[in-house]
């Protein structure tokens, strides 16, 4: 008591020490033990009080790296496809085929792994779609027929979907000034797995086949799992389950590594046992909002799958600007037997490989002005400048150019749809609450797929029978995408994640 006296006594202004006598002791009230024990705090409020620190960095290597995976298990099939047309001797609609199995079990598997990682944890289902991805990747190189290659790419695309759940840990880690920056980011990490691909494929489709190139394509993913123990499970989900002890360990685990502090108090937050439901997101409060996000998921992928196997196309049957009929000739050796076979066997020369390569690195090329567009001007008015753009450059597409032009317009067009997906996924990963955050993106990634499933017969069918008539399919459905994006109800720049529905 005596020393609380003496806090208060030194407490008193200095002007009112000669004027008045200190007031009792006993109507002083310091803080006691149990008060301080009625502090609270939020996870949300943690994250923003640890900060950006060393835990995030390694968070953004190991959780970025999953990209590298996934883009180099969907890349494969355009560089594969040629080599498969030939050995197989396959139609159009065949490898077109591939593509969309592949996305059909990333489409159905989306959905489950979005409703058990709301329910059971991000960091299981990462995991598990790793093993999965993995295992049926190197089975694929293994293919005796091509049905049995169909069955196999489409068990990866099962897999693969799981590898959202990476960027959803991300996203809650990260504290919101953070998230508008190192989310784009992780676009780097889809560049490297794409031009990854492409590298290898340059060197090991002529020279020891393409069943090799699937099983060194596996390789970084069956490595990642090695390093997925130094993650935990995201501190969001497991006090939206009431497991705060858990929670806490890990706030307290990153705030260390960080060099930074925990808030004072107990860690509160309500539990959300209706986790992982589907009306959830036809709510009133989001039916509009997850509507539109669908239509602007399924414009997305539409979009950047159409020009990743346009470009192939393009580069596979050297198509040349004029037409005839509204069917596009070939520029071959041998014209005649070009045309006439169902087979169309051209394979990729080194050329072609520079091209895909140059093009591909056009994925990065716009993320600085990405970046800035989606802090400063707002996810929505950022998606729908870049997807407006996307729709231009599809129709300049068509102009009758040289090989450096071809390559500029396809170096642009990379850049935009890759800017589209930066900012839907965050957008996606922002706007709902916790309890339904995995669900929505995985629902979202899963309808999107339907975009993906139909780009391959309009880039690798329709583009053989009327190539300006496919270019303006894909350039109406980014101005519907774009139109969507704009009327968005809610913008999520600089708001923080929320943890209740």
């Amino acid at each position: 008591m005596a020393e609380n006296e003496k806090e208060g006594t030194t407490a008193i202004p200095l002007e009112e020490m000669g004027t008045k006598l200190q007031e009792p002791a006993k109507e002083q009230k310091p803080v006691t033990i149990s008060e301080a024990e009625q502090k609270t705090f939020t996870v949300a409020e943690a994250v923003e009080t640890i900060g950006f620190g060393r835990f995030h960095i390694a968070l953004f290597m190991i959780m970025g790296s999953t990209g590298v995976t996934e883009a180099m298990e969907i890349m494969l099939i355009a560089v594969v496809s040629p080599v498969i047309r030939c050995e197989w001797q396959l139609q159009n609609w065949q490898v077109a085929l591939v593509t969309t199995m592949v996305f059909f079990g990333y489409m159905v598997s989306s959905v489950i792994f979005g409703v058990l990682a709301d329910r059971y944890g991000r960091w299981k289902i990462l995991f598990f779609s790793f093993i999965w991805g993995g295992y049926f990747s190197l089975l694929t190189s293994f293919s005796p027929s091509y049905i049995w290659f169909v069955f196999l790419r489409t068990m990866v695309g099962c897999g693969v979907s799981g590898h959202a759940q990476g960027l959803i840990i991300k996203t809650e880690f990260l504290p919101t000034k953070y998230r508008g920056y190192m989310l784009p980011l992780s676009q780097v990490f889809w560049l490297t797995g794409s031009l990854l691909i492409i590298g290898l494929a340059s060197v090991i489709n002529p020279t020891i086949g393409w069943r090799w190139l699937v099983r060194v394509a596996a390789l970084p993913g069956i490595i990642l799992i090695l390093v997925f123990k130094f993650i935990p499970e995201s501190a969001r989900y497991n006090v939206s389950c009431g497991n705060e002890k858990a929670a806490l360990a890990t706030l307290q685990w990153i705030a260390k590594m960080n060099r930074s502090v925990m808030p004072e108090g107990k860690l509160v937050e309500p539990v959300d046992q209706k986790r992982g439901r589907l009306k959830d997101l036809m709510n009133p409060k989001y039916l509009r909002t997850t509507l539109q996000i669908w239509i602007i998921w399924l414009t997305i992928s539409f979009a950047y799958y159409g020009v990743i196997l346009a470009s192939a196309e393009l580069l596979e049957k050297n198509l040349v600007c004029s037409t005839e009929g509204g069917t596009v000739k070939e520029e071959t050796g041998d014209t005649f037997e070009g045309i006439r076979s169902p087979c169309f066997c051209h394979l990729f020369a080194p050329s072609d490989y520079q091209i895909m390569f140059i093009s591909t690195v056009g994925e990065i090329a716009l993320n600085p002005l990405n970046i800035l567009g989606i802090n400063f001007l707002g996810r929505r008015l950022s998606l729908t400048i870049t997807l407006g753009c996307t729709a231009v450059f599809l129709l300049l597409l068509n102009i009758c150019t040289s090989n450096v032009g071809l390559i500029g317009f396809l170096f642009m067009l990379r850049a935009f749809v890759a800017a589209n997906f930066n900012t839907i996924y965050i957008y996606t990963a922002e706007v709902y609450p916790t309890p339904m955050r995995a669900l929505g993106l995985g629902i979202s990634g899963s309808l999107c797929r339907i975009g993906a499933m139909t780009a391959p017969f309009i880039a690798q069918v329709l583009m053989n029978a009327s190539f300006l008539g496919a270019l303006c399919l894909f350039a109406s459905v980014c101005v519907v995408g774009a139109i969507s994006a704009f009327t968005l109800p809610i913008e999520t720049k600089g708001r923080a994640l929320q943890q209740m529905k």
